[in-house]
C-alpha cells in the first residue's frame, strides 16, 4: 500500500461518451484552475449552486472572480445552502453590488428543516456545466499532502447542459419563495423528467415514492453484475445493501470507502455494514492518504457522477444532482480510475474486520449509523464519538 506521501492525485483526463464531452479533474489545484477559467471566460451567464461556501481564501477568490464577471456584464447567480454555507449575505455584497444575484436556501423548523441543498453545480453560458462532490472551501482544492479532500469534478458539454440549466431555473424559482418552498421542492422532484436512453439527469430530494436518482440506482442494483464504487459516505438502507450483496455473490464488487474523514461518524456507519458485505464476497478498501469526498458509481455499463453520497440522506432527503451515463467505454475508463486508488487504500479483509469489531467499536458504529441517518453532516461531524 502506498503511503500518503507517495500518493498523487491522477491527472485530468477527457472522455467522449453518448455525444457528451466530459472532463475529469481529480486534483484540487486542477479543479480550482478549471473553475476559475469557466468564470473568467464566461460571456453571458454564470449559475452556481453549492452546499458549502466558506469565507476562506478560496471562497473570497471565487467570489471576487464572480464579481469581476458581473461587472463585465455577465449575469451571475449564486445559490448556497443556508445550513451548510458559512458565507452569508454580507459576504456576497461585493457580488451583488457588481450586479450579481445571491440566494440562500433557508430551511425552517419543520419537516422541511431536514432538507439540505446538497447540490454542487456550475453552468457557464448555457454551454458547459461542472458537477461533482466539491464545495467552495480551501480543503476541496488542496493537495493530499496538505490534507486536502480527494474529490472529483466533472465538466460536461452537450445537450444535457440545457437540462441542467432548466433544473437550476426551478431551483432558483422556489428558493425565492420561502413560504411555499417545501411543497414546491417536492413537486419539482416528483415531476422531474430525467430523460431516457444513454444520458439521464437524475434529481434527488424529498418526495412521495422515490426520486429519479434513488429509483434509477435502486433498479440498476437489482439487475447488476459488476459494481465499482468510490464513495465518501456509505450508509445505504437494508434493501440496497441486500442488492449489493447479491451482485457480490454473482460478480465482482469493489468498494473504495473513506479511511480518513473530518466526520468520524460516517466511518463508523460504514464499518457497521462491512461484515455482511465481506461475507457476500465484496472487496472493501479504505482510502488512506487523505480525506475522501469522491462520489462515483460504476454499475455494469452505467456511470453515476454528481453530488450524491450513498447514504440515507443523499438517497431520500437531500437535494442532489446526478448524471447517469450508460456507455461501456466510459464505464471501463472509470473502473480504471477507481483502480488507481487501490494501492493507496487498506484492504479490509474478514480477518481485519473481526479484529476491529470489538464490542465497544460495534456500539460506536451503531451510534454513528443513527447520527448519519438522522442528522445533517455538519451536525454529525461534531458528534463523531471519537472515530
Amino acid at each position: 500500500m502506498s503511503t500518503g506521501d507517495a500518493y498523487r492525485d491522477p491527472e485530468p483526463f477527457h472522455v467522449d461518451a453518448q455525444g457528451l464531452r466530459l472532463g475529469f479533474y481529480p486534483s484540487g489545484p486542477d479543479r480550482l484552475e478549471k473553475l476559475l477559467r469557466l468564470i473568467d471566460e464566461a460571456r453571458s451567464s454564470l449559475k452556481l449552486a453549492f452546499y458549502i461556501f466558506a469565507r476562506d481564501d478560496t471562497a473570497r477568490l471565487v467570489r471576487d472572480r464572480l464579481s469581476d464577471a458581473a461587472r463585465r456584464g455577465v449575469a451571475v447567480t449564486v445559490i448556497v445552502d443556508g445550513f451548510g454555507a458559512e458565507a452569508e449575505a454580507q459576504f456576497f455584497e461585493p457580488l451583488v453590488e457588481a450586479g450579481g444575484t445571491y440566494h440562500r436556501f433557508q430551511a425552517r423548523w419543520s419537516r422541511r428543516y431536514l432538507v439540505r441543498n446538497h447540490q454542487k453545480m456550475v453552468i457557464a453560458d448555457g454551454e458547459t456545466a461542472m458537477l461533482g462532490g466539491f464545495n467552495i472551501e480551501d480543503g476541496y482544492f488542496d493537495l493530499p499532502e496538505d490534507n486536502g479532500w480527494t474529490d472529483l469534478a466533472v465538466t460536461v458539454r452537450g445537450t444535457v447542459v440545457g437540462r441542467i440549466e432548466a433544473w437550476f431555473a426551478e431551483l432558483e424559482a422556489w428558493t425565492a419563495i420561502e413560504t411555499r418552498q417545501f411543497r414546491a421542492i417536492r413537486k419539482s422532484v416528483r415531476e422531474w423528467d430525467s430523460g431516457s436512453g444513454g444520458v439521464q439527469l437524475l434529481i434527488g430530494g424529498p418526495t412521495k415514492g422515490l426520486s429519479s436518482w434513488a429509483r434509477a440506482v435502486s433498479q440498476d442494483l437489482i439487475y447488476g453484475h459488476k459494481l465499482d464504487m468510490m464513495m465518501a459516505y456509505f450508509a445505504p438502507p437494508r434493501r440496497l445493501r441486500r442488492r449489493i450483496r447479491g451482485i457480490a455473490r454473482k460478480g465482482e464488487t469493489r468498494l473504495v470507502l473513506a479511511g480518513k474523514t473530518d466526520n468520524g461518524a460516517t466511518l463508523g456507519a460504514a464499518r457497521l455494514l462491512y461484515k455482511g458485505l465481506l461475507k457476500a464476497g465484496a472487496q472493501i478498501f479504505e482510502f488512506q492518504p487523505c480525506m475522501l469526498h469522491t462520489k462515483l458509481i460504476v454499475l455494469d455499463d452505467a456511470v453515476y457522477l454528481g453530488s450524491a453520497n450513498f447514504d440515507m440522506r443523499s438517497l431520500y432527503l437531500n437535494l442532489e444532482i446526478v448524471l447517469r451515463i450508460e456507455d461501456k467505454a466510459l464505464a471501463e475508463r472509470m473502473r480504471g480510475f477507481i483502480g488507481q486508488h487501490l494501492d493507496a487504500s487498506l484492504p479490509i479483509t474478514p480477518e481485519r474486520h473481526r479484529q476491529n469489531a470489538t464490542w465497544f467499536n460495534r456500539m460506536r458504529w451503531a451510534a454513528s449509523w443513527f447520527l448519519v441517518s438522522v442528522l445533517d453532516y455538519t451536525v454529525s461531524r461534531k458528534l463523531n464519538l471519537g472515530l
